[in-house]
């Protein structure tokens, strides 16, 4: 008789929060910005959403995922740009999602190109974006955004479980 043990993803292995948050006034140098719902949403419809990227600390070198590959997932809500990110099994990898856990690196920042933006004052309204990255960092410049680790998507679990019942009820 065989038998198969269905691998369930490794605990820790997914990050997800808000790398922006909307109407969270937040002073950056001499001026204060705010996002505006909907500043990301043509970016992330866009034929270029494919090359948006997850980094370490605005670092190039420190890649942890990408829309293309399926390993960055974003979207925006009526809270700001939420995401999940399935971190890769590296040594950064490994050691970031340890960081997250611990609460060491607790927030996110974005890089862009603005789109539309409106002044007033010294106040910047940030209204469409070029978004590039989503950056997880230990010093985000927007104190609302957020990550967290979680070891599994409930969907996942579900379609693991359910497949493994089927396994089970084929061999008996």
């Amino acid at each position: 008789m065989e038998r198969r043990s269905f691998s369930i993803e490794q605990k820790g292995r997914t990050l997800f929060g808000y790398a922006a948050r909307f109407g969270d006034p937040t002073p950056i140098g001499g001026w204060t910005e705010t996002i505006q719902p909907g500043a990301f949403k043509r970016s992330l419809a866009g034929p270029a959403a494919a090359s948006i990227r997850a980094v370490y600390e605005h670092n190039d070198a420190a890649l942890l995922g990408r829309v293309g590959a399926g390993t960055l997932r974003l979207s925006e809500d009526d809270v700001g740009l939420a995401f999940e990110l399935d971190l890769p099994d590296t040594t950064l990898g490994r050691d970031l999602s340890e960081l997250v856990k611990r609460g060491d690196v607790a927030g996110c920042s974005f890089g862009f190109i603005p789109v539309k933006e409106d002044w007033q004052g010294e106040v910047r309204s940030l209204q469409d974006v070029d978004l590039h990255e989503i950056t997880i960092t230990a010093n985000p410049a927007y104190q609302s955004t957020s990550v967290s680790v979680r070891s599994k998507k409930p969907v996942q679990a579900i379609a693991h479980a359910r497949r493994y019942l089927e396994f089970l009820e084929c061999i008996r």
